[in-house]
């Protein structure tokens, strides 16, 4: 007899991240991931107690993916970091549709989300850096920016627009600037 073959977490993640995206996050089931991996659901349940365990971990990656984005946006150097970060969620959207929406057009209604979750560490030196603003002014700032990113990568997302880059880019300074003048930055 041949040896099994042995489907590993990485694999099944890997496969349940495919079929979100070609197929959403509605799509993902034991029998479909099964299928794209050429196993059984066997080691589906080996690897995860749950569905809603793998499908958190398709979530995990999915914000992994995001912050590589932003990451690379950054590290470009095309524009400073904290439009940077603007850009890269944007072109998220755009370039990863369904994994966009299920990081953050899902119901979180149910969800335990930190009220920090907004305004991570990093994203809080990169506001302060780029606006000299700390504490409550740096998180409503942001709050404020991202706001109007989310919206424009929400259509992006949905394919209710298509912007030209640069484009998008104008949207951001222009945003960005009134801000700063809201905010006596000037």
């Amino acid at each position: 007899m041949p040896p099994k073959v042995k489907v590993t977490k990485e694999e099944i993640i890997n496969a349940a991240v495919e079929i979100v995206r070609e197929s959403g996050a509605a799509a993902i089931n034991a029998r479909d991931v099964a299928k794209a991996l050429n196993s059984s659901t066997q080691p589906i349940f080996s690897n995860f107690n749950t569905m809603d365990e793998l499908r958190l971990s398709v979530v995990e990656r999915a914000d992994m993916l995001c912050g590589e984005y932003i990451s690379r946006e950054i590290e470009n150097g095309e524009f400073p970091s904290y439009k940077a970060s603007g850009m890269a969620y944007i072109r998220f959207a755009k370039e990863e549709k369904e994994l966009f929406k299920l990081l953050y057009m899902r119901d979180r209604s149910g969800e335990n989300v930190p009220e920090e979750a907004g305004l991570s560490g990093k994203m809080e030196i990169i506001v302060h850096n780029s606006t000299g603003l700390c504490g409550d002014d740096a998180k409503l700032f942001h709050l404020e920016m991202w706001a109007y990113v989310h919206g424009i990568a929400t259509m992006f997302a949905t394919g209710f627009l298509d912007l030209d880059w640069s484009l998008v880019s104008k949207m951001l300074t222009d945003s960005y600037q009134g801000l700063k003048k809201q905010y006596g930055m000037e």
